[in-house]
């Protein structure tokens, strides 16, 4: 795809968003069900997700760790981005690859250690980029990848969280 049929793809829809604010506005959904063995089986566009513990909480390591999933999706919503503004920008970029990592003490997650934070405690997103490009096309492809990505962002600035829990 380039810059014209990205642009020919988005232009209606920006015009409808800027006609219609509220035509933006979706809500997109994840469900899962519990299963066997601590895991938790979660759809995706093109396959069933078992999730389990993680080795280090005393996984078996056949599941997916969401941790792991988090990252993933990092790394998915980031490398969409790059290749999006770098087409729409009409920026010549060889191959690129983009990588997460994230540190995360299992102490906090099994509760031996209350001091210690559950969750990441820093999270690294690493591009490796091919590519022809001068220092301030490289800047603005970073700046905008960065600003434009929605996983990157909701980390940087998460949104808040409710919880319901539903019995029946």
């Amino acid at each position: 795809m380039d810059a014209t049929e990205l642009k020919s793809l988005q232009a209606p829809l920006k015009e409808l968003y800027r006609q219609d604010g509220k035509s933006a506005l979706i809500t997109l959904k994840a469900e899962g069900r519990i299963g066997e063995g601590v895991t938790c089986s979660v759809e995706t566009a093109r396959a069933m997700v078992e999730a389990g513990l993680h080795p280090a909480t005393g996984g078996s390591g056949i599941h997916a760790c969401s941790g792991d999933m988090l990252l993933q999706a990092l790394v998915a919503c980031a490398g969409v981005t790059l290749n999006a503004v770098a087409t729409a920008l009409g920026l010549d970029i060889d191959e690129a690859s983009v990588r997460a990592e994230g540190d995360l003490d299992f102490r906090g997650t099994l509760g031996v250690a209350k001091e210690v934070p559950v969750g990441f405690r820093d999270i690294r997103l690493v591009f490796d980029i091919k590519g022809k490009l001068t220092d301030e096309q490289k800047a603005s492809l970073i700046k905008l990848t960065e600003r434009y990505c929605v996983v990157y962002q909701t980390l940087r600035s998460p949104p808040p969280v409710a919880v319901d829990a539903r019995w029946s």
